[in-house]
């Protein structure tokens, strides 16, 4: 009988709302911590892994030897190679393909590269308008490596350290 009566009094007081409310006007006044974000950045982790760079050596040659170990171990097929034999008889890759859309950004390409080819940037501030859009080619891939290579061979060297 009393459980009846205290229901009763508490759906005719609307003590959920009143509940809720205060929980509101708690909060209302306490310090935000939105980040505005264009203007401010939040912090990265060490191991935030972005867009896709391929790197080249100090003398200006491809890293990428084209032994096709990072088409092999990307879980979802984003990665497409295609590679020939030069007059040195090494070999490079001709087409060298990531598809955005499909990648979800694991870092198994970049922990199988043999030689440090392709790496995972900090870049996280790009898009694509139409599908096509997203498809990186092989000298997009280098020209996001050349530009970043400064911060690249930091954190390379970062992580070096770490471990």
């Amino acid at each position: 009988m009393i459980e009846r009566l205290t229901a009763f009094f508490r759906s005719f007081l609307l003590y959920e709302l009143v509940k809720g409310l205060m929980l509101t006007g708690r909060y209302m006044f306490a310090r935000k911590i939105t980040v505005q974000y264009p203007e401010e950045k939040t912090p990265q982790s060490a191991r935030f892994r972005g867009l896709h760079a391929l790197r080249r050596y100090p003398n200006g040659e491809e890293r990428c030897i084209a032994c096709k170990l990072c088409e092999a171990v990307c879980p979802a097929l984003a990665i497409t190679i295609e590679s020939e034999r030069r007059e040195d008889g090494t070999r490079r890759t001709t087409r060298y393909d990531i598809d955005l859309t499909k990648c979800i950004f694991c870092g198994f390409c970049e922990e199988s590269c043999p030689v440090d080819s392709i790496v995972e940037t900090r870049i996280l501030e790009y898009h694509g308008e139409r599908r096509g859009d997203l498809i990186y080619t092989k000298p997009m891939l280098l020209a996001i490596g050349d530009a970043y290579e400064a911060q690249i061979a930091k954190d390379r060297a970062e992580d070096a350290a770490y471990r």
